[in-house]
């Protein structure tokens, strides 16, 4: 099933790799600055919440919840 740690690890690498700070993508998605270090501690994140964070990184929600290793948002 989908675990919360591995949520925020995907979140890290890709701001990283984008050179996004999450600091001020966080609030930039009206999202608690504590968020990804909740999910690190555990808390599974509401669907909008992942869909807030994918959007701002530019991958989709099936990157974040580890179910594709491909970080390029496919829009129909």
């Amino acid at each position: 099933m989908y675990e919360a740690i591995q949520i925020s690890k995907r979140i890290k690498k890709v701001a990283k790799s984008k050179n996004i700070v999450l600091k001020e993508m966080l609030p930039a998605c009206n999202l608690g600055i504590n968020t990804i270090s909740h999910m690190h501690q555990g808390t599974m994140p509401k669907s909008d919440t992942l869909a807030k964070i994918a959007d701002y990184l530019g991958c989709s929600v099936d990157y974040l919840l580890g179910r594709t290793d491909d970080t390029e948002l496919h829009q129909k």
